[in-house]
């Protein structure tokens, strides 16, 4: 019985992966490029917005694409409408940088996008009845669930 509950642990472990990240430092505007730091910079004035599914505006709120298209917006970069076709088409990354875009699904397919900021943070609209808010890429809800990195920022 004791082995069985340690497999049965071993194999919930095993599931989980590290999201691999890239930060040079203590991450400062002049560590990024203009159009990072404008993607963050808009993403962090979204914070306490309301969660809006299908929403991509920061007066009547957003959903977690939403979000992506409003703070990508801001450095003038188009980024399609849905989690899943932002996955899809964008150029994927062995190692998220601040300003890349963070995807979790299953499967082949998104669901869900966070905006990484850096020392293993992101920012996301998490879902109805929540705030765009901060959260920890250590969370292992995330590390089950993450499906890879993207992004058009230079």
């Amino acid at each position: 019985m004791a082995l069985l509950v340690c497999l049965i642990v071993l194999a919930g472990c095993s599931s989980s992966q590290r999201i691999e990240t890239h930060d040079p430092g203590p991450t400062t505007a002049e560590d990024l490029s203009m159009e990072r730091a404008l993607i963050i910079s808009s993403a962090k004035q979204a914070m306490g917005t309301p969660y809006k599914w299908g929403g991509n505006s920061l007066e009547s709120g957003v959903d977690c694409s939403g979000l992506v298209q409003v703070a990508y917006r801001a450095a003038g970069i188009d980024v399609p409408r849905t989690s899943n076709q932002q996955y899809q088409t964008l150029e994927h990354r062995d190692q998220a940088r601040p300003g890349d875009l963070l995807f979790f699904g299953a499967g082949d397919r998104a669901t869900h996008v966070g905006i990484y900021l850096g020392q293993r943070e992101m920012i996301h609209a998490p879902g109805s009845g929540r705030e765009v808010t901060v959260s920890s890429l250590d969370i292992r809800y995330w590390r089950k669930h993450y499906l890879g990195a993207a992004g058009p920022a230079p």
